[in-house]
């Protein structure tokens, strides 16, 4: 992947209408980050099922948190990052190593290397976005 990356409208429209499984990295209770709104807008608008993961390990919205995605039990579709760029590399390793379908860099996260290996990896990925803003696109 580049610089000049665009994201694939099909794969966004198929990400946000196919009922799944997101996995919202740096989702915490603190009302005051972008997060919570955006996992919340996943869950009750959008219908799909959220699981917190961040490195407290915090519940929020009333769902189960936990601190890394090898601890969620059962499949993720969709990894959601919301940490810095020079961090979702380790949080691709991680979404590849435990099977996720897709990973998603929300607005502001990319890292072209990470996305080449989850490519590689058979992960589809969307970044530099978010999925309330792409949503109303469709």
């Amino acid at each position: 992947m580049d610089e000049n990356q665009v994201n694939d409208p099909e794969l966004i429209r198929r990400l946000l209408t196919t009922p799944a499984r997101w996995a919202v990295v740096g989702l915490s209770a603190n009302p005051h980050r972008v997060a919570p709104s955006i996992a919340w807008y996943l869950r009750d608008e959008l219908g799909m099922e959220i699981v917190p993961v961040s490195l407290r390990a915090e519940n929020a919205l009333g769902e189960q948190g936990y601190a890394k995605l090898a601890d969620i039990p059962g499949k993720i579709d969709v990894v959601n990052c919301f940490v810095n760029s020079h961090k979702v590399g380790d949080v691709v390793d991680q979404a590849i190593s435990v099977g996720a379908s897709a990973i998603w860099m929300q607005l502001g996260v990319r890292d072209d290397a990470a996305a080449q290996r989850a490519k590689d990896a058979g992960l589809e990925v969307v970044m530099d976005t978010c999925p309330k803003i792409e949503y109303p696109l469709l």
